[in-house]
């Protein structure tokens, strides 16, 4: 757990293996597709990249600012965002926020 936010899920979700990546999260595997349950400390952004995974995700705690090939929009709690595969996308979180992302592997 990051120092200064407070556990969003439950224990057992805690208990999963942890991702190795520039945020916090806990990592469920699946066929084809990998499951993140992600906390962001507010004032933290991830630079403009992309990646081969097409990612849905929805927001369970704080607002997550998403900018997509440009295009700026803010999400809250209980609302789902989509970033196609291979998509210039970065994101901000101004406050503590959680979330949880499903990163579905190209399947050709």
């Amino acid at each position: 757990m990051m120092v200064g936010m407070e556990p969003h899920f439950p224990a057992g979700i805690r208990r999963l293996p942890t991702y190795a990546g520039r945020f916090e999260a806990h990592k469920l595997s699946a066929e084809g597709c990998e499951v993140l349950f992600a906390s962001y400390p507010g004032g933290s952004e991830i630079e403009p990249h992309s990646h081969g995974t097409e990612n849905h995700g929805v927001v369970t705690g704080g607002e997550l600012i998403l900018e997509i090939d440009g295009e700026e929009r803010g999400f809250k709690p209980g609302e789902w965002y989509h970033i196609s595969a291979k998509a210039s996308h970065s994101a901000r979180f101004e406050v503590d926020t959680h979330m949880i992302e499903f990163w579905f592997q190209d399947p050709g």
